[in-house]
């Protein structure tokens, strides 16, 4: 499809500075959707929790309200970011760039499509537990910086959520892995596109959120913490430790937070379509001439609109319910169920 394009552009430019300008081309045809659709995950979820108050959400911007996330970007852009006297310059302002950084990295290895995928690699699941683990040091490192109790407080207890839920995530991924029997992203979802369900047409039957129901719902849960959405969102509890590890943060320093926690959202939903709900695979096979980007992006947002519904809809859990559901629920289940696989 691209060839004419390279051979011109390797003609006119050389090979190396072609690829640099490829690679370049290709992480903005995926950054940059992506940075539109956080923005607008914003509105979504002001105008969702809106409805579920019987009340419109913002509507006062643009028309029915689709200019607000622009307007709140233009005035956090503007915004002088204060930084407070005794916290430490190099790493207060490192803290944003490294709570940002995997959350828009880790878009490396998702697959679009059948072999549509910014790096097609064998490991991609490695690659992608090792780049979504490096998420919490910016939260800690934000919250030594700022020199704060209520920033310190808040990063102990985010980095204490991540970790633990981090390991319930990873064991549910090792699940998806041993069914699948393959680390490579694409694979996982051709994986569930066998299967006497499928054979019928009945394609959604075959995906592994059936067989692995328990996991999917482990999963999607310690998304939630992972994230830090409620209802595990204590790391920002206004009622004890007002904003968190990000009390200190203006301008826009505190934008790339707020980034951040959507871009992982959206990440987070991605890859629950990804491992339980059959990716780009369309639910039955009467409807195989949908192109497969659009399946994958419709059930990525019924998946992010999920976590919308839970914070309009449970209460806070309280800091020692967090870990306890993580280490005496979560890690437990995810063994059995890799010891059942297993056998």
């Amino acid at each position: 499809m691209f060839e004419p394009l390279h051979q011109a552009a390797n003609a006119a430019l050389g090979p190396s500075l072609w690829l640099v300008v490829w690679s370049v081309i290709k992480i903005l045809a995926v950054a940059v959707p992506l940075l539109v659709c956080v923005a607008y995950l914003t509105l979504w979820e002001r105008k969702g929790i809106g409805w579920t108050q019987v009340r419109p959400g913002p509507n006062r911007v643009g028309p029915y309200g689709l200019l607000t996330p622009f307007a709140d970007a233009f005035k956090l852009v503007f915004k002088e970011i204060v930084r407070p006297t005794a916290a430490n310059k190099p790493l207060f302002f490192l803290g944003p760039v490294m709570a940002i950084m995997p959350a828009l990295a880790a878009w490396v290895v998702i697959p679009f499509g059948p072999d549509v995928a910014l790096a097609n690699i064998n490991a991609g699941l490695l690659l992608l537990l090792a780049i979504t683990s490096l998420e919490v040091y910016g939260v800690i490192i934000a919250g030594w910086a700022s020199n704060s109790k209520y920033a310190f407080l808040g990063a102990l207890r985010a980095s204490a959520q991540m970790v633990s839920y981090e390991i319930a995530l990873g064991f549910a991924i090792v699940v998806v892995l041993m069914v699948t029997g393959s680390l490579n992203m694409t694979a996982i979802v051709m994986g569930q596109a066998k299967g006497s369900f499928a054979t019928l047409g009945i394609g959604f039957l075959s995906w592994n959120w059936l067989p692995l129901l328990p996991i999917c719902i482990v999963y999607f849960v310690s998304g939630l913490a992972e994230t830090n959405r409620h209802p595990f969102d204590v790391v920002e509890g206004e009622s004890e430790i007002v904003a968190g590890h990000m009390v200190e943060y203006s301008g826009m320093a505190f934008a790339m937070f707020f980034l951040a926690e959507y871009a992982n959202m959206i990440l987070i939903s991605t890859l629950t379509v990804i491992f339980f709900f059959g990716g780009w695979l369309a639910p039955f096979d009467f409807l195989a001439f949908v192109p497969g980007w659009i399946w994958l992006a419709a059930k990525t947002f019924v998946v992010v609109t999920m976590f919308l519904w839970v914070r309009s809809t449970f209460p806070r859990y309280r800091y020692d319910q967090i870990m306890r559901l993580g280490w005496k629920v979560f890690i437990p289940v995810t063994l059995i169920w890799l010891v059942v696989i297993g056998l």
